[in-house]
C-alpha cells in the first residue's frame, strides 16, 4: 500500500471540530476510578463477525480510558436487518439504565428517539439529522440526540460518479446498489440528481432479503457498466460478497469506506472509518462527562480520501489514468 498526499474536502467549521481537539490537546481530566459507565449501542446489521465496525468504537473509548469489563459495560443489540424490530430493541436498551445509547443510522437513531427522551443519544450515519427531524440544527441539536456523520456534503453521490466516470470513461450506465431501507430514498435522490447532471443513465438495484445474486443479475440484465455501492452499513457488513460478484462481472465500483476497497473494491471517496470512530468516541466521552446532547454539535468529517485498488483494476482488465492515480491518497498495489 502507497500513501499519496491527503487532500482535505468539506472541510467543518471549528465549532464542529474544537470540541475533541481540546480532548487531544490534553486539557481533558482523568476519569475517576469509581465510576462504571453504562453504554448501549443499536444497530441494524447482524454482529460482524470481522469485527470491522462492531468493535472499533470499545477500542477508541480504550484509548480515552474507558474499558469494557472494568468501567465500562456495554449493552450490543442487533436487529439482524429487519427494522421493525429496531423499537423493540431500543426500549430494551433503555430499560438497561444507560448513561448514552449510540445509534447507528437513521432507524436506529429514530427508534432511539421515540424510546427515551432523556438519555442521551448519539448517532452515526451518513443521514440529514435535520430533514429528518432527529435534530433541530448541526451546531445546536438543541434536544436529546447528537452525533456524528460520515459526509461532510450528502452522500458525496457526484464526486463518486465523476470519479468513477472518469476511471471508467466507457461508462455510460451506472448501478446503483441500495439497500432495503426506506430511509435510503434521500441517497437515491441525490445520485440520481448527480447521474442526470452527468448525463449518466442510472440504474437503481435494490438488494431484497440479502439476495445479492437477484441483484447482480439484474445488473447484468439491463448491462450496467459500473457500480455506485451505496453508502450503508449492510454493505460494510456484506462488502466481500459484493466485491466477488462485482469482480466476476467485471463491473467496476466504488465505495463510500477506504477498509471496502482495502478489500477488493476498485474505488472509495470518504471519511477514514478510524477517524470517524475516534471521533465518535470523543462525543461520548463528553456524553459520559455531563454535557448536554441539545448543546453538542453534530461532527462532520473534515479529511475525505480517495482510495483505489489498483490490483482490482488489473483484475477488471481497466488501465486507470495516471491522473486519476496520482490524485489518489492512497494506492493499493
Amino acid at each position: 500500500m502507497v500513501d499519496r498526499r491527503r487532500f482535505q474536502a468539506g472541510l467543518a467549521s471549528g465549532l464542529f471540530v474544537a470540541p475533541w481537539l481540546a480532548v487531544a490537546q490534553g486539557t481533558r481530566p482523568a476519569l475517576t476510578t469509581e465510576r462504571v459507565f453504562r453504554l448501549g449501542i443499536l444497530r441494524p446489521t447482524a454482529p460482524n463477525p470481522t469485527g470491522l465496525a462492531n468493535e472499533r468504537l470499545p477500542s477508541a473509548l480504550r484509548e480515552l480510558g474507558y474499558v469494557e469489563g472494568q468501567n465500562l459495560v456495554i449493552e450490543r443489540r442487533y436487529a439482524n436487518g429487519q427494522f421493525e424490530r429496531l423499537p423493540a430493541l431500543a426500549r430494551e436498551l433503555v430499560q438497561q439504565r444507560l448513561d448514552l445509547l449510540v445509534a447507528v443510522g437513521a432507524g436506529a437513531a429514530r427508534a432511539a428517539r421515540d424510546a427515551t427522551a432523556t438519555i442521551p443519544i448519539l448517532l452515526l450515519g451518513n443521514i440529514d439529522p435535520v430533514a429528518l427531524g432527529l435534530v433541530v440544527s448541526l451546531a445546536r441539536p438543541g434536544g436529546n440526540i447528537t452525533g456524528v456523520l460520515i459526509s461532510s456534503q450528502g452522500t458525496l453521490a457526484d464526486k463518486k460518479l465523476e470519479l468513477l466516470r472518469e476511471a471508467v470513461p466507457r461508462a455510460a450506465r451506472i448501478a446503483l446498489l441500495a439497500p432495503d431501507d426506506a430511509d435510503f430514498g434521500v441517497q437515491v435522490q441525490e445520485t440520481q440528481r448527480a447521474a442526470r447532471a452527468l448525463g449518466l443513465a442510472l440504474q437503481v438495484v435494490t438488494v431484497r432479503r440479502g439476495d445479492y445474486d437477484a441483484a447482480f443479475a439484474a445488473m447484468a440484465a439491463e448491462r450496467a457498466q459500473a457500480v455506485f455501492v451505496g453508502a450503508h452499513t449492510f454493505f460494510v457488513q456484506d462488502r466481500l460478497r459484493i466485491i466477488t460478484l462485482a469482480l466476476k462481472q467485471k463491473l467496476p465500483t466504488i465505495w463510500e469506506w477506504p477498509e471496502q476497497v482495502e478489500d477488493g473494491g476498485l474505488m472509495a471517496y470518504g471519511a477514514d472509518l478510524d477517524a470517524i470512530y475516534a471521533r465518535l468516541a470523543h462525543h461520548a466521552d463528553r456524553l459520559l462527562r455531563g454535557a448536554r446532547p441539545a448543546e453538542l454539535p453534530v461532527e462532520q468529517p473534515a479529511k475525505l480520501e480517495l482510495v483505489i485498488n489498483l490490483k482490482s483494476a488489473r483484475a477488471l482488465g481497466l488501465a486507470l489514468p495516471q491522473a486519476l492515480l496520482l490524485r489518489a491518497d492512497r494506492v493499493i498495489e
